[in-house]
C-alpha cells in the first residue's frame, strides 16, 4: 500500500489549502484514513480522519475550520483547511488502517500505512 499526499505549501494567515492523499496498492475498501501533523519538536497528532462508514474525528484545534472527506471511487482522502493560522504550520501526513476506528484513530500507533509528509507553512 502506498499513500501519496500533495497540496501543501506556503499560505498567509486566514488563507486556505486543500491536501489530497491517494492510496494505491492492496488498500481494500474498509479502511480508516486520517491526517496527522507534526510540528518541529512536537509529537505527531491527529488532525482529522474518516472511517469507511463515514464517521469523522476532528482534533479540537481544527473543528469548524477543517473538513475531511473521501472519494472512495478514487481511493482519495482530502483535507480542506480554511482560516489557517501560523500554529497550523507543520508537516502533514496521511495514514490508513484497516483496524483503526473513529476513536482509536486518535493514536498514530493504530495506523498501518503512512505517506510521506507534505509541508504546510502559514505566515503571520
Amino acid at each position: 500500500v502506498q499513500l501519496q499526499a500533495s497540496g501543501g505549501g506556503l499560505v498567509p494567515a486566514g488563507g486556505s489549502l486543500r491536501l489530497s492523499c491517494v492510496a494505491s496498492g492492496a488498500i481494500g475498501y474498509s479502511n480508516t484514513m486520517a491526517w496527522y501533523r507534526q510540528a518541529p519538536g512536537k509529537e505527531r497528532v491527529l488532525v482529522a480522519g474518516i472511517t469507511s462508514g463515514g464517521n469523522t474525528n476532528y482534533a479540537d484545534f481544527v473543528k469548524d475550520r477543517f473538513i475531511v472527506g473521501e472519494d472512495n471511487g478514487e481511493n482519495t482522502v482530502y483535507l480542506q483547511m480554511n482560516d489557517l493560522r501560523p500554529d497550523d504550520t507543520a508537516v502533514y501526513y496521511c495514514a490508513a488502517s484497516s483496524r483503526a476506528r473513529m476513536l482509536t484513530m486518535a493514536s498514530p500507533s493504530n495506523m498501518d500505512y503512512w505517506g510521506k509528509g507534505t509541508q504546510v507553512t502559514v505566515s503571520s
